[in-house]
């Protein structure tokens, strides 16, 4: 009998939740939009869904959030109220009695383009996420890169200014001048009218000046995280996901010749900076693998 993983991968709008087998299938596919009345109705809603899926051959429960998972179960997730050491495992499988692993998404997302996208068999790869936020997940030797306090991969925080602004201490500077809202900010100053990031990119593909300026800027900034992560961490691939991604070369062309222009000149030769594979799906196939590791390695 074919064994599976009830994976869910958690996010700041929706929550996605699938059968995974131990092959890479994902199965049965779900969505519902994340609760933003707080962090009970988030736990209550994924662990309902998770009920839902059929449970015959399921070996175990996987859950990616967009946050810190600690080691003992219990999440830390900025975006969902109340999250602040939240006993998520603790509260899944005392409903669901199944052994339930709970992993940071970027740590997930970089997971399952290894085992079945874009760094697939590579033990050195980053899984950088440019959306909302800004986060990556790091395999070093094959490894993830957790750090002291499961903070790694933390790279909003990177410094690529030589000025301090009163907006880094909440978002860092990366994240500031990078991610979504910061498009939008720019967006907003630009065409004087709030326009999605998505929206924007729209108006480049279709020539407009101004929005190719812009997301020319953005790519820049991109440039100069891929250097910085490059020259520290030599890595074979990163992979770039998130919803900035889908402006694909509009971003990449400019940001691939600053990484070349500033990062270590061997590591930048050897990189290849791609689209994500697996788009949504990466962090089902992510947290599921990391599940049968762990859960199927103790039967």
């Amino acid at each position: 009998m074919p064994r599976y993983i009830l994976a869910a991968d958690l996010g700041g709008t929706k929550i996605a939740v699938a059968r995974v087998t131990s092959t890479g299938r994902v199965e049965g596919v779900r969505t519902e939009p994340t609760p933003t009345m707080g962090g009970r109705a988030v736990a209550e809603l994924l662990t309902r869904m998770l009920g839902e899926l059929p449970r015959k051959g399921a070996v175990g429960i996987s859950v990616s959030v967009p946050g810190l998972a600690y080691p003992d179960g219990r999440v830390w997730a900025p975006n969902i109220p109340g999250w602040k050491r939240w006993p998520l495992r603790a509260q899944i499988e005392s409903r669901l009695k199944l052994p339930t692993l709970v992993e940071s998404d970027r740590n997930a997302f970089v997971v399952g383009e290894a085992w079945r996208g874009a760094a697939k068999n590579l033990k050195d790869a980053i899984f950088l996420i440019v959306g909302t936020g800004i986060g990556a997940g790091i395999l070093s030797g094959g490894q993830l890169v957790r750090g002291h306090a499961e903070l790694a991969g933390a790279v909003g925080w990177m410094a690529v200014r030589d000025e301090y602004l009163p907006e880094y201490k909440n978002v860092g500077c990366l994240e500031a001048h990078l991610a979504g809202p910061a498009v939008e900010r720019r967006g907003m100053r630009l065409f004087r009218r709030g326009l999605t990031a998505r929206e924007i990119t729209a108006m480049a593909r279709h020539g407009d000046r101004l929005a190719i300026e812009l997301l020319d800027n953005t790519g820049y900034y991109l440039g100069l995280a891929l250097a910085n992560l490059v020259s520290m961490l030599n890595p074979k691939v990163i992979v770039l996901g998130g919803g900035l991604s889908g402006a694909g070369e509009l971003l990449l062309a400019r940001a691939r010749a600053v990484m070349k222009q500033w990062g270590q000149p061997l590591a930048v030769r050897q990189v290849r900076v791609v689209r994500s594979r697996l788009g949504n799906r990466a962090g089902l196939l992510g947290a599921a693998k990391m599940a049968f590791d762990v859960i199927c390695a103790g039967k």
